[in-house]
């Protein structure tokens, strides 16, 4: 079983402090070895999900930085990370691992819906919110991750009220969780399966999510069939 090492820790605080290309060409294979192991990490991880769960994809991301459009110029992210999606188009919702030293952490939920996918999250809502709010109030899903959170229109989304009961829940843009872990518990060698069960709590909100993105306001199904 791969699990995430001191060594994988030791590098990231190194590269933390020497954020430059000659430090990271004569410590490349330092680089390699690390992100070769959280690769390993990701692949045990998505069979623990599989477990559970129908993963369509799992990606592990670089740790090179896109400095094109950033103020910080510096050329590497200090963390290893990766995200796995789950079955489309029938099952929605995505999952996502963040390993850095004194500030990892686990998220998942809905980064960037497609504007159609909002939209039609919205009229449910808008519809009916009791059904979501129940979700959000479940005490697993409480216990674990705490409330829903993620950027925000400033007032109300295109087409609703400022003063709609569920006003709180239509101005979400996103809806993600996230739930911060010590260094102690990302090294464990249990890791994978830890995670694997904090993302098992999210299944109420996936399975809400799921289900009304795949059907319209009277309950058809929008999955061709």
């Amino acid at each position: 079983m791969s699990v995430i090492t001191k060594k994988d820790f030791d590098f990231l605080k190194d590269i933390k402090k020497n954020n430059n290309r000659d430090w990271f060409t004569e410590n490349k294979p330092r680089y390699v070895e690390a992100f070769d192991n959280v690769k390993g990490f990701f692949a045990v991880l998505e069979a623990e999900m599989n477990t559970h769960d129908m993963i369509e994809k799992t990606k592990v991301f670089r740790i090179y930085r896109d400095v094109r459009f950033s103020k910080d110029k510096t050329p590497y992210k200090s963390s290893l990370s990766g995200g796995l999606s789950r079955q489309k188009p029938a099952l929605r919702g995505g999952y996502y691992v963040h390993i850095e030293p004194g500030n990892s952490m686990i998220a998942g939920g809905f980064w960037g819906p497609e504007p159609a996918d909002l939209k039609l999250i919205r009229a449910h809502i808008a519809a009916d919110d009791k059904p979501l709010r129940k979700v959000l109030k479940g005490k697993r899903f409480v216990d674990t991750w705490g409330s829903i959170e993620g950027d925000q229109v400033k007032t109300a989304p295109k087409g609703y009220a400022k003063d709609h009961p569920a006003i709180d829940l239509l101005r979400y843009k996103q809806m993600i969780v996230r739930k911060h872990l010590s260094d102690k518990e990302v090294l464990s060698k249990d890791f994978a399966k830890n995670v694997s069960k904090y993302f098992k709590t999210l299944r109420p909100y996936f399975n809400y999510m799921s289900d009304i993105l795949t059907h319209d306001l009277n309950g058809v199904s929008l999955l061709k069939k």
